[in-house]
């Protein structure tokens, strides 16, 4: 009998009817993706982006660096400059690595000014690495989608 049962591939069977009866038509739905938006999670960690002071037009970021030291991945660099005139450190450069970030909140977690925040833009494709690595301006303009007409 269990010959039987491995020729005729019956543990096959029973689990292809176990699937095939879950897989009802009419609960079957199609997104129409580029032009009808998914609706995203409240809660959903996508694109960075540094915040920019609605008033000043300047970045809210301090420059004190520990969005780098919490970030598991090490993938934020931050430089700054102190200005000789008023004492303070000033941003200079702000890189972030997309490609090998896991979007876990940390370093939003861990900005005391909530300069940096992870938004809930999903299209973080390109077509080179180069375009995974998001300068200052990029970080703070944000990703633009495609906006796809038919």
């Amino acid at each position: 009998m269990r010959f039987l049962d491995k020729f005729l591939f019956t543990d096959l069977i029973k689990g292809l009817l176990t699937t095939f009866r879950q897989q009802d038509p009419r609960e079957i739905v199609t997104e129409q993706y580029p032009s009808q938006r998914p609706r995203i999670a409240e809660r959903y960690r996508g694109a960075p982006r540094l915040n920019v002071d609605p008033e000043s037009g300047e970045t809210l970021c301090i420059g004190c660096n520990l969005c780098a030291l919490a970030c598991p991945e090490n993938l934020i660099v931050v430089s700054t400059e102190r200005n000789p005139e008023t004492k303070k450190k000033e941003l200079t450069t702000f890189t972030y690595d997309t490609s090998r970030c896991m979007f876990c909140g940390l370093c939003e977690d861990a900005c005391p000014v909530d300069a940096l925040e992870l938004t809930q833009d999903f299209e973080l494709a390109s077509f080179s690495r180069d375009g995974a690595i998001w300068d200052r301006q990029m970080l703070e303009e944000g990703p633009k989608p495609a906006n796809y007409e038919y």
